[in-house]
């Protein structure tokens, strides 16, 4: 069985990738900032582990890892879905804030990574790396100048360790989802001026469950993507494809 580990798991598609990696037989990994809400989405799961990590932190990225190792004896994947979000002007937008979403986003979908890599190369295979990128990885947002400047870092992060564990037989992949249904969109998704507006740049014309990012992010962790990496996959709804 394989063992993955899934930053962000305490909700949404964090959460929803933990048990859909659990239903199909791996020993999962939830980590998060909270450790109640990934002991949360543990206790739900026949053979998961629950601990905290701060993805900003080298050191917490470290320990989640070493936790992986200790309980399940190995690493076979990470999902990196971590993150945060807050809205403003760019020329009002605070540099603590700006920071922090970097820390977050970027930083932390890289100290993630690299520590489980880390793990995958040092025990002598290859495994899969699923970043969680946006489609404002490749669009801009009105008021979101930091949130799309990490995501569009995490799609260039992801390309080229792609290339840099290939040797290895690491595969990195980043998912790019669009309007989903989740506690950080919930409230822009309750105003109905908001969620109409976010509609009409959506083909398909409804927010994603969780789940639907969830099944694209097993199938990269799969054998069936042994041949994908440094691929960007959008799961938008078609948003991309309209813009």
């Amino acid at each position: 069985m394989a063992v993955a580990i899934v930053t962000g798991a305490g909700s949404g598609i964090g959460a929803a990738t933990a048990r859909m990696l659990s239903a199909r037989g791996d020993r999962v990994v939830c980590a998060d900032v909270r450790l109640d809400f990934a002991q949360q989405t543990a206790g739900g799961l026949p053979d998961a582990l629950a601990v905290e990590v701060d993805v900003s932190d080298s050191s917490s990225c470290e320990r989640m890892v070493e936790d992986a190792v200790h309980r399940f004896g190995d690493v076979d994947a990470i999902v990196t879905c971590a993150g945060i979000e807050k809205h403003g002007a760019g020329h009002e937008f605070s540099e603590e804030d700006f920071d922090r979403i970097i820390d977050v986003n970027l930083k932390g979908t890289w100290l993630s990574a690299r520590s489980a890599a880390r793990a995958m190369i040092n025990r002598g295979h290859g495994g899969t790396v699923v970043m969680i990128g946006s489609i404002n990885s490749m669009v801009g947002n009105p008021g979101a100048s930091a949130y799309c400047a990490s995501k569009g870092g995490v799609l260039m992060l992801g390309r080229t360790l792609a290339l840099d564990w290939a040797q290895y037989g690491i595969r990195v992949n980043i998912v790019a989802p669009g309007v989903v249904n989740t506690p950080m969109s919930a409230k822009s998704l309750a105003d109905p001026q908001k969620r109409a507006k976010m509609m009409e740049k959506t083909p398909l014309g409804r927010p994603a469950p969780p789940e639907e990012i969830a099944s694209v992010i097993a199938f990269l962790t799969s054998d069936a993507s042994s041949f994908m990496t440094g691929a960007y996959v959008p799961v938008d709804g078609g948003t991309l494809a309209a813009w």
